[in-house]
């Protein structure tokens, strides 16, 4: 299965649900990040529950400090 992180492609097929998706491309969620499934925010607590689909398109944002 193919899914779109951040518009840049990748193939999934050995993954069912968000989480899964996050760990493995390592990524930290601890604090900072908001995750969109087709222009839809899905709240850190669904995350494991949040099924991944053919051509689903992923946004990770992450929020940064600066000044």
């Amino acid at each position: 299965m193919t899914v779109f992180i951040n518009n840049e492609q990748r193939d999934v097929s050995n993954l069912k649900t968000l989480s899964e998706l996050l760990e493995s491309i390592n990524l930290n969620v601890a604090k900072g990040v908001a995750i969109a499934v087709n222009n839809r925010v899905i709240a850190k607590g669904e995350w494991s529950n949040a099924l991944l689909k053919e051509n689903d398109k992923i946004t990770i944002i992450r929020a940064t400090q600066g000044g």
